[in-house]
């Protein structure tokens, strides 16, 4: 046996051939954590046989093997290092001739170079050549955590964190979570090589950290993986800031938001909104997008009104929006501003058709008709509108609206300028128009009286517009202003009035009949004035100084009548009888009205002759009476309705009678007829009335 193993042992100290070792020449470990160096050797195998234990040991280069202490190793009789004590394990089955080291919690001291040995009772003890270099590195290593990119808020994910930098054999590190979306169940530790964390995160959790911290035994020694959390939610926490000429006036979170700025001010809109992804902002007014931003823009979107207009009134609506959904905020905006545009429309005699007038024009109305007038204007408030003149506010119209003014029937005391005022808080605008009363033409006349050189009339009229004054010979139309042999005519006009006189030269027939025309364009008025004929006692009676007293006595009688065929005219009227026309054969007898000198063509009706006169024509000199100045003078009354022009003649003029004016007309009753009778409008005597 001794021969035996000394054979063995000059065997195996003279050949390497036998043993070997494999093991990485470099390990690297960053400090403070756990690596496994895997190691395996071999031996020859007639030592397999032998029922010696195996001892393996790990020491540090340069150490004697004999006197050294190891670093690590499964002989418990051997004492180790204190410094590796614990941390360093031989943790390889040696029998299967497997030499695995593991070190934990790896120390800048541990880095050096180490070499293995291997004992088996005595007959073989063996330092093997090969070594590796144990590397220490500072501590960069982290556990990974695996995360969806982006999260959508209100739905549960799985989240995990795992250390890769452990083997089985190093102890197993604790795992835990911390973060602003973590409740507190979900922050226990797990001790495991990994972690799973469920959670369901909100809006409030967008942008927020979540971290995965591994610990080790060591107190000192734990490492931690941050991740940003990206939620995507829903736009939110949508703002409306609103700026009025540069100076912030209001900030609206609610739905609908209401702002009053005046006119010509200067307004900027901001809306702001939260969302993930990044929203898309738009401004709107009604159904109209005025803006929009960029998704990958800012956040915020601006609208500026400079100068806001009555026009940029209205709903502005700021919308917020994103693949998850959107939110809207509304601002009502008012404009308010002082009156403008007024306008005043006119409807004259219930027509239908409305006029819009012009600021400063005038507005011709004619007398007796309807007139409305409407105020419009656009402001805001809304104006007080009234109408005005001179310094009296009217209240004339019949209807609740102030700005509607109605005249049912014009007078002439409405004539003058009015004014429609627009007012409210911010300013007051006007309207004025002249308002001029048009009437048709008033006659008074004709007066006629003998002179020493024959006949002389005279007419007057009063009309707006001015009237004009001309004079008919039987159907002849003498020129105005003109004179011959025959006649003469003066005429004369100062504001409404038109005054005309005639004068006849030389003889003149009986039944001559001379008519006053007057005209203007709304209606035609004519009185004629008749010679008739010498009928005995009346012309005796007229001729003599004796008439007088009659005259006297006629006209006051004639007075007294006037009030009886007055009240009798008012019960005929009721009663609907129609009226006698006046035949051709009518005397002096037979119809005497009286009428004042002043007459209405209110109370004038329309009349007709029965048949034409017969009067000779202007070139034909009448023949002369016997007795020129016992002639008597018959006035009556032609009042026509129909509108005239300068043109028109006496055939377009219709004559029939149905009242007649009768004036006697001698130098000296002229002055006691006009103020006996002018009181009374009208004396009527009718040959076989029932009532005389």
């Amino acid at each position: 046996m001794l021969l035996l193993s000394l054979l063995l042992s000059l065997l195996l100290s003279g050949s390497q051939a036998f043993f070997q070792l494999q093991v990485q020449k470099l390990v690297t470990v960053q400090e403070g954590l756990c690596v496994l160096v895997p190691c395996s050797f071999s031996y020859p195998s007639i030592l397999d046989g032998d029922s010696f234990p195996v001892y393996g040991y790990w020491f540090e280069d340069g150490t004697n093997t004999n006197t050294g202490i190891p670093v690590a190793t499964n002989n418990p009789a051997r004492p180790l290092q204190s410094r590796t004590q614990e941390r360093f394990q031989l943790v390889g089955d040696l029998h299967k001739k497997n030499c695995s080291l593991l070190i934990r919690a790896a120390q800048r001291e541990d880095e050096a170079r180490y070499f293995f040995r291997v004992e088996k009772g005595t007959i073989m003890k063996y330092n093997f050549k090969d070594k590796f270099w144990l590397k220490v590195t500072a501590l960069t290593q982290k556990p990974d955590v695996f995360i969806p990119k982006t999260l959508e808020s209100g739905q549960k994910v799985t989240i995990f964190c795992v250390f890769t930098w452990t083997f089985k054999q190093c102890p197993v590190p604790s795992i835990s979570w911390s973060g602003a979306a973590l409740s507190s169940q979900e922050t226990t530790p797990q001790t495991s090589y990994y972690s799973v964390l469920s959670l369901t995160p909100g809006p409030q959790d967008h942008d927020t950290e979540l971290t995965c911290q591994v610990d080790f035994s060591r107190k000192d020694l734990s490492m931690k993986r941050t991740v940003r959390l990206s939620v995507a939610y829903a736009p939110k926490d949508l703002i409306i800031t609103i700026f009025r000429d540069n100076v912030p006036v209001l900030e609206s979170q609610g739905n609908v938001t209401f702002l009053e700025a005046q006119k010509g001010q200067v307004l900027q809109l901001l809306c702001t909104a939260e969302g993930q992804p990044p929203v898309t902002l738009s401004w709107a007014l009604e159904n109209r997008v005025l803006s929009r931003s960029h998704p990958t823009g800012s956040r915020t979107l601006g609208l500026e009104l400079p100068g806001v207009k009555p026009g940029d009134a209205g709903h502005y609506t700021c919308r917020a929006e994103n693949r998850l959904g959107s939110q809207d905020r509304t601002l009502d905006l008012s404009v308010q501003y002082p009156p403008e545009e007024l306008t005043v429309t006119v409807s004259q005699a219930n027509r239908t058709e409305l006029e819009i007038l012009r600021n400063g024009s005038s507005l011709p109305v004619l007398q007796g008709q309807s007139l409305r007038l409407v105020c419009v204007t656009h402001s805001n408030p809304p104006a007080r509108l009234s109408w005005v003149q001179g310094t009296k506010t009217l209240s004339l119209s019949r209807s609740s609206d102030p700005g509607v003014l109605e005249l049912p029937v014009v007078q002439e005391e409405h004539e003058g300028d009015l004014t429609c005022q627009a007012q409210n808080l911010l300013g007051t605008q006007h309207f004025s128009l002249s308002l001029s009363v048009h009437y048709p033409p008033q006659l008074l006349g004709p007066f006629c009286s003998w002179g020493a050189e024959g006949l002389t009339c005279s007419c007057s009229s009063r009309a707006w517009p001015p009237p004009s004054l001309r004079w008919w010979m039987g159907e002849a139309l003498l020129d105005g202003d003109s004179s011959n042999a025959s006649f003469t005519v003066t005429s004369s006009s100062a504001g409404t009035w038109a005054n005309s006189s005639l004068s006849l030269h030389g003889g003149l027939s009986s039944g001559l009949r001379l008519s006053c025309e007057a005209w203007n364009v709304h209606r035609v008025q004519r009185a004629t004035v008749l010679l008739l004929p010498d009928n005995g006692s009346i012309s005796i009676a007229f001729s003599k100084g004796a008439f007088l007293g009659i005259g006297v006595t006629t006209l006051l009688s004639l007075c007294l009548v006037a009030i009886i065929v007055r009240m009798l005219r008012k019960k005929q009227t009721q009663a609907g009888t129609p009226r006698t026309k006046i035949s051709r054969g009518s005397t002096i007898l037979d119809y005497v009205n009286v009428v004042p000198k002043a007459g209405s063509p209110a109370q004038n009706q329309k009349a007709k002759p029965s048949s034409p006169p017969r009067t000779p024509s202007p070139g034909t000199r009448p023949p002369e009476s016997k007795n020129r100045k016992d002639l008597p003078l018959v006035s009556l009354h032609y009042p026509e309705s129909k509108p005239s022009s300068p043109a028109l003649d006496s055939k377009n003029s219709s004559e029939e009678l149905q009242y007649a004016t009768l004036n006697f007309l001698r130098p000296w009753e002229m002055q006691r007829h006009k103020k006996a009778c002018e009181e009374y409008a009208e004396i009527m005597f009718q040959r076989g009335s029932p009532q005389l």
